[in-house]
């Protein structure tokens, strides 16, 4: 049989991306499903978590995940070096099954605390994966359309969720919270089964000497034979990229001293900007709002909890739709003018909030900004 089912070019691309895509959209739907779960009473009751000196227990369970989700990236760095970007995607995927399982059959707080650990390191092997693995499989025309649409399907994700757990919320009882997590299984059938017979990331087989079998993928990513002069030449510049990267890198301990050695790779200043927009995306508060939006309605709003549900059901649908401007205008706006200016509408709208009832206003309009300018951009 031919490899990949015969498919080759766009085609080929396209089942990496949807391998990709399905990889984040399950991020999405596992940021948005707990915030429909901490605010379903059989949950809250069955945890014992529905008297006011339990709210820090309550916040630490929501939180613990993306506890998990900082050791789990931290683990890819040397898991994703060492196994490549396929079998990294498959083991968090993996994990991530396992941390599901647990979740859904709690009966206590510690087996949903370790199921929310297990699932966040899971979790974060696979998102700091995926977008690697499909920016290396990619052209260079199309690499910043398919992060954006990458992220943007992490948002279809997370409205999917807010729209689940609504539905399931007049189910009552323990299937008002379980089946929403049991359907994660969605996804991660979709990653079983199309993860395995892709290709490999052609840069992470140059760099461990696998050349042939590199040429042999750009070839195929191209639709080209592998002596066709433009997979020679894009081979030729890999292979020269991963010496030049290999001959000039440095160790954690010279980068963090600042040593940047004679290449002048500029290793500090790109650390910083990657690292950096991650860690603004974070910080701008779009975890907080994702899983305590309902929370916030109900509490803060005075909103029944069905109401609740539905408001941010609907906001998830218009952070989906306005996130969509990022897809054609990423390459033609910039990187840095998209972010700029969405930054300052979120900092108008974060400072607007006085009035209860006005802060439903401006939590879609956060959700607005926040979509066309920070979800997808520092990824890139």
């Amino acid at each position: 049989m031919a490899p990949y089912f015969g498919l080759t070019g766009g085609w080929l691309t396209f089942w990496v991306s949807v391998a990709c895509s399905t990889d984040m959209m399950l991020f999405g739907y596992d940021q948005g499903v707990f915030g429909g779960v901490v605010v379903t009473d059989d949950y809250l009751e069955l945890m014992d978590l529905n008297r006011p000196s339990r709210t820090k227990l309550l916040g630490t369970i929501t939180a613990i995940y993306d506890v998990g989700c900082f050791f789990g990236a931290i683990a890819a760095f040397s898991l994703g070096e060492m196994l490549g970007r396929k079998k990294t995607i498959l083991l968090g995927t993996t994990i991530m099954s396992i941390g599901a399982i647990l979740q859904i059959a709690a009966y206590g707080v510690p087996q949903m605390i370790v199921g929310r650990i297990v699932a966040g390191i899971g979790n974060g092997l696979n998102t700091a994966t995926a977008p690697v693995w499909q920016a290396e499989t990619s052209k260079a025309a199309w690499r910043g359309k398919l992060v954006v649409i990458e992220m943007i399907l992490n948002i279809a994700g997370f409205s999917m969720s807010n729209w689940v757990t609504y539905g399931f919320s007049f189910a009552g009882g323990p299937v008002s919270w379980r089946m929403p997590l049991v359907l994660q299984f969605i996804f991660i059938i979709v990653l079983f089964a199309t993860t395995p017979w892709l290709p490999e990331s052609p840069r992470w087989l140059i760099a461990h000497g696998r050349v042939e079998e590199a040429e042999k993928i750009i070839a195929d990513l191209e639709a080209k034979t592998v002596d066709d002069p433009w997979v020679v030449t894009e081979s030729k510049e890999i292979q020269w990229a991963a010496d030049f990267e290999r001959e000039n890198g440095m160790s954690w301990t010279d980068l963090l001293k600042g040593r940047t050695g004679a290449g002048n790779t500029c290793t500090i200043r790109r650390l910083i900007l990657g690292a950096g927009t991650q860690a603004m995306q974070q910080l701008a508060g779009i975890n907080v709002t994702s899983y305590y939006l309902p929370t916030v309605l109900v509490e803060s709003v005075k909103l029944e909890n069905s109401m609740a549900r539905l408001l941010a059901a609907c906001n998830s649908v218009s952070y989906l739709l306005f996130s969509l401007i990022g897809i054609p205008n990423v390459e033609r706006w910039g990187r840095r003018k998209m972010m700029m200016y969405a930054a300052s509408e979120i900092l108008e709208e974060s400072a607007a909030t006085k009035v209860a009832s006005a802060s439903i206003a401006f939590f879609f309009l956060y959700y607005v900004f926040f979509g066309i300018g920070w979800q997808g951009v520092p990824w890139l």
